[in-house]
């Protein structure tokens, strides 16, 4: 029977040596993130007019799409949002620039996660054994997609549902609502990146799978409890409107079956992995 590889002890590393191995990687994850905040620093007409200022706009794709749908299916305009776009204020004498240098950093920090990704991997690969660099091998990947595909659902479903409710509401007529900029970007950059980090929901269940944590068993016996759970999240995030709460929940509810199938995948492969030393014994018993 032969077991895994394992790392020698001969080979294992001081404290201070983990260090040193480390500080080239954070030295090119930082030069990284310095060359991209340059970049969207000097973008700042696509960054901010374009990207974070879009949502708030008639013409953009999800309020474009939505007012066409009601035109064809209802024949009015009673799911045309945003159809006015807002005007912005600022407030603080150096606003503006303050503002611009926040949103450099955190466009920034949201490009480079692959690549602090792959730095993390390269890091932590020599200390794995080749069966677990294999399994490992697809981590930047994974994580990246479920990353940016949370983002783009957030920036484009969520956003502008969160836009046209809350510059829409009103608490009392009399009270006029003067947007603060800072106010606006904030709302888009927390909402897309809050939806980002939702969408590692089958990443987490397959991590905890592996460990033996979490069961498929488990997760189809709680479903009901997920979908109470994933409800209010939804609510949190979204709207408090009967539309808006459906259009994120089915993503999320999607999201959790996936995570059981993963799940499932997890204990078929382990079982896999613990026949295999048994029928290599009882062949040497034979």
């Amino acid at each position: 029977m032969t077991d895994k590889p394992e790392k020698s002890s001969a080979n294992e590393m001081t404290f201070f040596e983990h260090i040193e191995a480390l500080r080239p990687h954070l030295v090119r994850s930082a030069l990284a993130l310095f060359v991209i905040m340059i970049a969207a620093f000097l973008s700042k007409r696509f960054v901010i007019d374009t990207v974070l200022m879009g949502p708030q706009s008639p013409d953009f794709p999800t309020n474009d799409f939505l007012c066409r749908v009601s035109h064809w299916l209802l024949g009015n305009d009673s799911l045309c949002i945003n159809k006015i776009s807002l005007n912005m204020v600022n407030t603080a004498l150096g606003g503006q620039f303050n503002l611009h240098m926040q949103i450099s950093m955190v466009t920034g920090v949201v490009l480079a996660v692959p690549y602090l990704l792959w730095e993390i991997w390269r890091f932590v690969a020599p200390a794995l054994t080749d069966y677990e660099r294999h399994k490992s091998r697809m981590f930047v990947f994974a994580v990246s997609l479920c990353f940016f595909t949370g983002l783009l659902f957030g920036y484009f479903l969520i956003v502008p549902l969160s836009i046209n409710f809350l510059s829409n509401y009103q608490a009392s007529p009399d009270i006029t609502n003067l947007i603060d900029i800072k106010s606006y970007l904030t709302t888009v950059l927390s909402v897309s990146v809050a939806c980002a980090a939702v969408f590692q929901l089958p990443l987490l269940i397959y991590f905890l799978a592996r460990m033996g944590i979490v069961t498929s068993a488990f997760l189809r016996k709680y479903r009901r409890h997920a979908i109470v759970l994933l409800t209010v999240v939804s609510a949190v995030i979204t709207p408090p409107d009967l539309f808006s709460l459906v259009l994120v929940v089915l993503p999320l509810y999607m999201l959790y079956e996936l995570s059981i199938v993963l799940a499932a995948r997890v204990e078929r492969a382990k079982a896999r992995e613990e026949a295999l030393p048994d029928a290599g014994a009882s062949g040497e018993g034979a």
